[in-house]
């Protein structure tokens, strides 16, 4: 999967100019990814050579991360969905990244948070039914050695889902 990113960010900052019609591109690709060149470059009102420039410049700029497929996940029989949130016994940066080496083997594991308050991850799991979350609890992240304490809370109806906000023309104004 192709990573865009190179090091034109400054302190977490973008580096390259972005201005409307870029904002117009990545709203575009956020609605669909697969949009065609041709079709991007009509929706942006420029021909296509200069929006694919464009395109190029946002991609090596590292605003434009990768590009991915969203699944259906009940299609797939995952019907359970949960954010768990993990206590470590320790919270130093050793015992830190040896919870974040462990917990990458298991696939049920969409995204993993680092948290500050009473709780030190916030992680949103995914498994097929609620007997597959009780063992992938129990029998799995029970056992990483730097859990101390465990608490699920089960996502009844997911009602927004977006990876990036909709972006309006002063939205990357300082």
């Amino acid at each position: 999967m192709p990573n865009f990113t190179n090091n034109q960010k400054s302190n977490g900052k973008l580096t390259t100019a972005v201005d409307g019609t870029d904002i117009k591109i990545l709203n575009a690709l956020q609605a669909n990814a697969r949009i065609s060149n041709a079709d991007l470059a009509e929706l942006v009102n420029l021909s296509q050579t200069p929006c694919l420039r464009r395109l190029r410049k946002l991609e090596q700029s590292g605003l434009i991360q990768q590009y991915t497929t969203c699944l259906d996940h009940s299609l797939l029989g995952i019907n359970v969905s949960a954010f768990v949130f993990i206590k470590l016994s320790k919270n130093t940066s050793s015992k830190a990244a040896e919870f974040e080496a462990a917990i990458t083997q298991f696939p049920e594991i969409l995204e993993c948070c680092v948290l500050a308050g009473v709780h030190d991850y916030a992680l949103r799991i995914v498994t097929k039914n609620l007997q597959t979350f009780g063992s992938f609890l129990k029998d799995k992240l029970a056992n990483v050695e730097q859990v101390e304490n465990i608490e699920s809370t089960i996502i009844l109806n997911q009602t927004i889902t977006q990876h990036s906000p909709q972006l309006s023309p002063n939205y990357l104004e300082v």
